[in-house]
């Protein structure tokens, strides 16, 4: 088989999980204290369809990979000073917002726009990849939109597994209901890939790999260009973290089914 793919995955960066996030009212709108402080890494499940797309790339000699990434220039170099190391992929960045407070639909006009902007991108070749959700734009229709921006309707979320035939054809393992998968087949390009968890590990660095990456990635971070939403001028009533309740009753000889009356009219106060 000497199909020749153009991949490109849609992922944006988020504040590592392991911090303690706390939302603050800011003069722009709803915003992370201290977020601009606060380490960041791409998010975890578009990262799961950064590792398939290379890892499809490489079976498939001629094939290359593009991450188009949405977030804060500076942040964006510190993730890329890591993700460079992983696997080859050529950046296109846009200066923007990187929280979770952005419209998912102006989010998918400015990533499709950034894709139909690559110089030579031939949709009949064409897979975009990207996270069924997201760590911090967790709407799950953002790679929907794009798609649809980008006239791609073979669209399958949840991904799992890609299997390429002979044929070129796609067979798509995706997750559904009840803990379940079923087998979608797609005659060919182009196509969109809502990834979530796929089936490879995350690769080693390779300092190799991060040289040749990075003689793209910072010309491509230096003229990243600027993108504002509209939604900017919202105004939030407010942002906090959910309150913690907890009360506790012990309670002998009572029978599940009071028990379950019991929880159901405390869920309805």
């Amino acid at each position: 088989m000497n199909t020749v793919y153009q991949i490109v995955v849609c992922a944006g960066i988020v504040p590592d999980p392991l911090q303690t996030l706390e939302p603050v009212a800011s003069p722009s709108g709803p915003a992370l204290k201290n977020e601009m402080m606060l380490p960041a890494v791409l998010d975890p499940w578009a990262s799961h369809s950064l590792y398939e797309a290379a890892n499809l790339a490489k079976h498939l000699p001629g094939s290359k990979v593009w991450l188009v990434s949405l977030g804060p220039k500076a942040k964006l170099q510190q993730v890329m000073m890591t993700v460079a190391q992983k696997v080859p992929f050529e950046l296109v960045a846009l200066d923007g917002p990187g929280g979770g407070f952005t419209e998912a639909a102006e989010v998918a006009a400015m990533l499709a726009e950034a894709i139909q902007a690559i110089p030579g991108l031939d949709k009949s070749k064409l897979l975009v990849f990207g996270g069924w959700e997201s760590a911090s734009r967790g709407a799950g229709a953002t790679m929907q939109m794009v798609g649809e921006r980008l006239g791609i309707m073979d669209q399958f979320q949840g991904v799992d597994e890609l299997k390429i035939a002979a044929d070129g054809s796609l067979e798509i393992l995706e997750r559904i209901e009840g803990g379940k998968h079923q087998i979608s087949k797609c005659a060919g390009l182009p196509a969109l890939l809502g990834w979530a968890t796929g089936n490879l590990p995350e690769p080693k660095n390779n300092p190799q790999i991060g040289m040749v990456n990075m003689r793209t990635v910072m010309p491509a971070l230096q003229k990243a260009k600027p993108v504002k939403f509209a939604g900017d001028g919202l105004s939030f009533v407010n942002v906090a973290l959910p309150k913690q309740l907890r009360e506790t009753r012990i309670v002998k000889d009572k029978s599940p089914d009071d028990v379950a009356k019991e929880i159901i009219e405390w869920i309805k106060k």
